[in-house]
């Protein structure tokens, strides 16, 4: 009788941490449902290096070519540099606008030539500091249901752009996998606007680094070759094998120094 009371009440413990554990994966599942695409990227922002991107300098280099990026909370200046002999073409974009200088020469340029420019410099930019500037207002974030990338699982998030304050570019659409342990940005894919119709483009980060706080990473640039594939499949698509590796994305001598804002 004893060894049976015994039994039932080590059944009973059993069940109640059944139980418990279950209310705790529960509770897990539903933390990680509530959370917003806004939610995530605020997350993979603070992991790559928060508010620390809002006071920055920049320096790399990019095939050949030199960028650098001051930011001050609300005002910014993105510089692209090439050095051609004796000449030095600057494109700078700001708050102000897009402007170029040959030497220290300003050189006027038709608007269509101007606005080809600045998305050149802005998208160079732009994918050097992801996720950063994911949350700006013309920015619209839905999110997808979570996809399986080389047996790791993914938030995926589908961003669109505003016509207005959303750039040159703002018909581009970008889908980006976010790491929901690390938070990290590991692939995103995009598609943008050509003359014969709409291309695609998919990109795995790899050789992720740290740089005063700031992540920085590099990636290989695929291509579908089949047109049927839609944006948001290119990540099955990948996972396939079924994509062709284009190019390497690579920033190198990446120099950071955080800013003094009261300066």
């Amino acid at each position: 009788m004893k060894n049976y009371v015994l039994f039932l009440a080590l059944i009973l413990v059993f069940s109640c941490k059944n139980e418990k554990s279950n209310e705790i994966k529960n509770d897990v599942s539903t933390i990680e449902k509530s959370l917003t695409a806004t939610d995530i990227i605020n997350k993979s922002i603070e992991v790559s290096g928060g508010e620390n991107f809002k006071r920055s300098s920049l320096k790399f280099e990019f095939r050949d070519t030199y960028y650098q990026a001051l930011r001050k909370y609300n005002e910014f200046l993105l510089v692209r540099l090439n050095v051609d002999g004796n000449d030095s073409i600057f494109d700078m974009l700001s708050n102000v606008g897009f402007e170029r200088y040959n030497n220290e020469t300003f050189v006027k340029l038709e608007d269509s030539i101007a606005k080809k420019y600045e998305a050149s410099v802005n998208s160079v930019h732009y994918f050097s500091v992801l996720p950063y500037g994911l949350n700006d207002d013309a920015v619209h974030k839905t999110l997808l249901e979570n996809e399986k990338i080389k047996d790791k699982d993914y938030y995926k998030i589908k961003v669109t752009f505003d016509a207005v304050g959303g750039g040159e570019d703002f018909e581009d659409i970008f889908i980006y996998w976010i790491d929901i342990k690390t938070f990290k940005v590991d692939y995103l894919a995009y598609s943008y606007n050509e003359i014969d119709g709409v291309g695609m483009r998919f990109r795995e980060a790899y050789n992720e680094r740290y740089i005063n706080s700031l992540r920085f990473v590099d990636y290989s640039n695929y291509k579908s070759e089949d047109t049927s594939i839609a944006l948001e499949n290119l990540g099955k698509a990948f996972e396939d094998n079924q994509l062709k590796l284009l190019s390497k994305i690579e920033l190198e001598n990446v120099e950071v120094k955080l800013v003094d804002i009261n300066l």
